[in-house]
């Protein structure tokens, strides 16, 4: 095993080490040189306790890189190719996956796997991905080939920002031309749901956010109006919204959006509130044919859709590049998770 820098997190606080290894591929696995993550608020979100994950744990789930070596039976990417990674490690053969459902698929969940070590001490993957590392274990079915033209900082966010909020528009929601859509929040993954609203045909497009200084980036992405709060989306759409995204985690901001509703309406639920939170909402107003729907990791299928995106990428559909604020090298991820946590910065991405 060779030794490499990481992020790990033991219950205490995060921080990087140099002392990493991890093990090679086994069958049906794949060992990828991670060249860029994302930092999303989900990394921070197992430091602070609001996913409950098990320690000691390499961080990390938003990464690109290059393909190192792969195990027995992996065919179709081998040394040297470009990818993108997911964070699913569904087995491919169960009923959800059967049906085109990957992000439900119970072998995934709850199974963590323990593939690096710290001299005498084993250290889980985060979301079966841990992508702040020099080197990651993953397997197979979460690695994507990308055309090598597409810089992998940028497509490191293809992975997770890009998958959640874009898949939620598009495989969850299934927003239709002309339909009207608001977004609440417009960190990371509400730029990605206001372009997937913009690629889908969505007007109008309202972006919600308490902090004027991203109105010119959610316009960018996608917004054709801005609010500084939801009191005033009415203004613009005085039957409510088609489509309403929770980007927050905030169970007031989840009743704020279903309150948004129209007629038929849908509320996407993607923010993370703490696992045991609750939410209310007046049930007489849900009989007008209104759904609350939550979304796991965009509803995606991440062989099909990070190539969609991809190609979407590089016709100039999909922003990518815009999303990267900043980049640091692994070793300042200290002040760059302060950055994400204070809404500095659109995405932070580490480099290794």
């Amino acid at each position: 095993m060779m030794r490499m820098r990481g992020v790990i997190f033991d219950g205490t606080a995060p921080r990087v080490v140099e002392d990493l290894e991890v093990r090679g591929p086994g069958p049906g696995e794949v060992l990828v040189r991670i060249a860029a993550a994302g930092l999303c608020h989900s990394d921070l979100s197992v430091v602070d306790g609001t996913i409950p994950f098990p320690l000691p744990v390499v961080l990390g789930h938003e990464g690109a890189g290059v393909v190192e070596e792969v195990g027995p039976g992996v065919s179709h990417v081998a040394p040297g190719d470009h990818v993108a990674l997911s964070t699913l490690a569904n087995c491919g053969t169960c009923a959800d996956c059967a049906r085109g459902r990957p992000t439900m698929c119970r072998s995934a969940i709850g199974r963590p796997a323990r593939p690096f070590r710290r001299g005498d001490e084993r250290l889980y993957a985060f979301a079966s991905n841990s992508a702040f590392a020099e080197r990651t274990l993953v397997t197979a079915v979460q690695v994507v080939r990308i055309p090598e033209d597409i810089p992998l900082v940028s497509a490191a966010l293809i992975g997770c920002a890009v998958l959640t909020g874009v898949g939620a528009v598009l495989n969850r929601a299934k927003v239709d031309r002309g339909e009207s859509v608001v977004v609440i929040g417009s960190g990371g993954i509400g730029l990605n749901v206001l372009q997937g609203a913009r690629i889908a045909g969505a007007s109008p497009v309202v972006a919600v956010d308490s902090n004027p200084a991203k109105e010119p980036m959610a316009r960018r992405f996608g917004a054709t109006h801005f609010m500084p709060s939801t009191d005033a989306v009415r203004e613009i759409l005085p039957t409510g919204a088609d489509h309403a995204f929770e980007c927050v985690g905030s169970t007031q901001l989840i009743r704020q959006a279903v309150d948004l509703l129209d007629r038929h309406g849908q509320a996407v639920l993607l923010g993370v509130p703490p696992a045991d939170a609750e939410a209310a909402f007046r049930v007489s107003t849900m009989y007008l044919d209104k759904s609350i729907l939550g979304c796991r990791y965009g509803s995606a299928r991440p062989q099909a859709d990070i190539a969609l995106y991809a190609g979407l990428y590089r016709q100039g559909l999909l922003l990518l590049d815009e999303l990267v604020s900043r980049t640091y090298p692994v070793e300042d991820f200290a002040k760059a998770a302060d950055d994400a946590h204070h809404g500095r910065v659109a995405r932070a991405v580490l480099t290794f």
